[in-house]
């Protein structure tokens, strides 16, 4: 007797993947397998500015939408645009430059919402939260030397350089990462990388309470493969040291470069060198919906994988019209599990930075996403879906301690000190605020804060 077929409200269904043909772009008609695997040729040919995805798309992409996306660059833009050709090649997959409607697909895509915005997209009732900054998490404030945010008790993420292979819209640390928009500057380390490195590595050294460092920047693919090998074998040195992050976002952007034979085989040495000290060496990438996972990017997740390091892992960001949805998330976290062998980690909301209104969703619908793909993955592989609190850090959604849901004013507390808070006798009993977007707040939620924000005088910020 066959089982009993049970109507869900998600159907698992494994689904191959695919890497869409580049060709389809009439500037890259002629792009060789040989080339398309090169990093060295994804480098050179990413996609800068208007002109060059003019190139790649001929006129299939409208003169509409180019004049969009110069609207939105021009008054909008807290990231320079930065699109590797693996990225760009995900976009609107189903369609080519030349067929009817190319545009509307491109529009509609998922990955180019995030990774080309344009004005249209943005909201502008609130195109910005009051409360938005530009250093969101304030990751700055609590740097213990140049570079290294000391935020959690016993980890630290280290800086090491302050550019990507690719700019992602919603970057959280828009204040230092990629380069100047009309409308943004970037903040400029004061010291030379080795100099920031070095102090680094002495800073831990003489802390023996931290034990977990996050290797990040930017993105750890745009540092010279030589410098970062020595800077995490450096780290490998250090006795208090036991798991050791890699964040890359680059292996799913360009996931060439981690298949590159210098960069494989000195993952290799790093991977020989941490199990040799009992150290955890993870990779943690930055997947954001299931078409960017390609079979390139399953091959260089394996590639890592043979290194000998313990995981590579998801943290992808909540965004609107990206994977907001139970399904979207779903068939993300199973595109990644079981065809990429990549595991869910974790879902961030998205944070609070000028411009970002659009992408973010509530509280309440964070928490409505999270029950929903309950019960679908295996425990170990089911994403936690975090809201990272300033002067908090990461709670997952449940752990609000409680909730204004007309005003979109969300209240935590946490159990430990940073770094800045060493005096403060009341930072483990004081409430911390987040803020739910103001356009999804009921009206009177929403007359709430326009009453607010005109009754704030120019140059004053509001407070709660």
């Amino acid at each position: 007797m066959g089982a009993a077929v049970i109507d869900q409200p998600y159907a698992y269904q494994r689904r191959e993947l695919i890497e869409p043909d580049w060709r389809r772009f009439p500037g890259w008609a002629d792009v060789t397998v040989a080339q398309w695997e090169s990093a060295q040729w994804q480098r050179a040919h990413c996609v800068k500015n208007i002109r060059q995805l003019r190139q790649v798309a001929g006129p299939g992409l409208s003169e509409a939408f180019c004049a969009d996306l110069e609207r939105d660059q021009r008054e909008r833009a807290t990231m320079s645009m930065l699109v590797p050709p693996q990225m760009l090649n995900t976009m609107a997959a189903a369609a080519a430059p030349g067929d009817p409607g190319f545009t509307d697909a491109f529009y509609a895509d998922p990955v180019r919402r995030y990774m080309i915005p344009v004005f249209s997209d943005r909201r502008t009732d609130w195109p910005s939260h009051p409360y938005a900054t530009r250093d969101s998490l304030h990751e700055a404030e609590m740097w213990a030397v140049e570079g290294l945010t000391h935020r959690y008790p016993t980890k630290v993420l280290a800086e090491l350089l302050p550019t990507c292979p690719q700019y992602c819209g919603h970057c959280t640390r828009m204040d230092l990462v990629g380069n100047p928009t009309p409308t943004i500057g970037k903040h400029k380390f004061g010291q030379g990388r080795d100099d920031r490195l070095a102090a680094m590595i002495a800073y831990l050294r003489a802390t023996p309470g931290v034990r977990d460092v996050v290797v990040s920047g930017g993105d750890v693919a745009n540092l010279p493969w030589p410098r970062l090998e020595a800077f995490v074998t450096d780290l490998l040195d250090v006795e208090n040291i036991r798991d050791i992050r890699l964040a890359t976002k680059a292996l799913m952007g360009m996931p060439q470069h981690w298949l590159g034979d210098e960069v494989r085989a000195g993952m290799e040495r790093l991977g020989a060198r941490a199990r040799e000290r009992g150290v955890s060496l993870a990779i943690h990438t930055h997947v954001n919906a299931a078409q960017s996972v390609t079979p390139l990017v399953a091959r260089a997740a394996q590639a890592m994988l043979d290194t000998g390091i313990r995981d590579v892992r998801n943290q992808g960001v909540l965004l609107r019209g990206v994977n907001d949805s139970p399904e979207a998330l779903l068939d993300l976290s199973f595109a990644l599990l079981d065809e990429a062998k990549i595991m869910p980690y974790y879902l961030y909301m998205c944070d609070m930075i000028p411009g970002s209104e659009h992408w973010r969703l509530s509280l309440a619908e964070a928490q409505r996403l999270q029950h929903a793909i309950m019960g679908y993955l295996p425990g170990f592989a089911t994403p936690r879906i975090v809201c990272d609190v300033p002067y908090v850090g990461k709670r997952w959604v449940h752990q609000v301690a409680r909730y204004d849901t007309e005003l979109g004013i969300s209240y935590w507390t946490k159990n430990y000190r940073t770094g800045i808070e060493a005096g403060d006798e009341l930072a483990l009993s004081r409430e911390y605020p987040y803020y739910d977007p103001i356009y999804a707040l009921p009206e009177a939620g929403q007359q709430w804060w326009r009453a607010r924000e005109r009754n704030t005088p120019a140059g004053l910020t509001l407070v709660h």
